[in-house]
């Protein structure tokens, strides 16, 4: 325990450390405030618009902003996290220091998991602000937060899988730019390959289906949580922690 604490701090001093992490910070919280400051305007006119109608209903502030806003911020993270995991293992694999990391009474997984809870960290901490724009939302008027915080858990999970996969990826390369290339290039993969459910036979249909990060995150904004889903995301971690222990295994192994 004490060397996972270890390996967790390190790594997230450093991301304090290093530019970058401020630069996705600052550029994430910008692009969602823009998607927020949108999706408010785009409320408020089609409620003007539906108080005229005889016949109005008012607009479900989860269904017509709060599940938008959320789903674009997926996006957003897929775009990110290769970024927050690019240097974890690469950089330390390129600069000759993972030798000598392995060479303490440290287990492989104790290293994975350490760099990998210090990159969810900084992930939640990013997320973290945009629930200024819901307590803005509440302050105006009613917000449903269980189905808030069930759409911040599918954040975190569906987060939580991008960042497994990018330290993935940085286990097996030396060089940063790749690890991120790569990184990003399966998550996308993984992103949109339900969407070939439509023209293949209803067996394949449900298999990429089944497969796709999109698919199972799409309940969470809506409030919903489906066990199916969970599973999901904690085996889609689980695996590509995984390899990446199974990456070092062999460094190890090669050394």
């Amino acid at each position: 325990m004490k060397a996972l604490k270890a390996i967790y701090l390190r790594e997230l001093r450093a991301y304090f450390h290093s530019s970058i992490a401020y630069v996705l910070w600052v550029s994430f919280l910008v692009i969602t405030g823009y998607f927020f400051f949108t999706g408010v305007a785009s409320y408020s006119m089609a409620s003007m618009q539906a108080m005229q109608n005889p016949m109005f209903m008012r607009l479900n502030l989860q269904e017509w902003l709060v599940s938008p806003l959320m789903s674009n911020m997926s996006v957003i993270m897929m775009l990110i996290t290769p970024l927050l995991t690019m240097r974890l293992l690469s950089e330390e694999k390129r600069s000759g220091t993972l030798e000598l990391l392995l060479s303490y009474p440290l287990t492989d997984f104790s290293v994975v998991l350490g760099k990998y809870l210090a990159s969810l960290t900084m992930l939640a901490l990013i997320l973290a602000p945009t629930l200024l724009h819901l307590a803005i939302l509440a302050s105006m008027g009613s917000l449903h937060w269980p189905a808030v915080l069930v759409g911040y858990l599918g954040l975190l999970l569906e987060g939580g899988g991008f960042l497994a996969l990018g330290l993935a990826a940085s286990a097996m390369t030396e060089n940063q730019i790749v690890a991120a290339v790569a990184g990003f290039a399966g998550l996308l993969f993984l992103w949109v390959v339900g969407w070939s459910s439509t023209v293949v036979g209803p067996e394949a249909g449900a298999a990429l289906k089944g497969l796709s990060l999109g698919s199972h995150f799409e309940n969470f904004p809506k409030g919903l949580l489906d066990t199916a889903d969970l599973a999901y995301f904690l085996i889609f971690i689980g695996f590509f922690l995984f390899l990446s222990t199974r990456a070092l295994e062999a460094k190890r192994w090669k050394a």
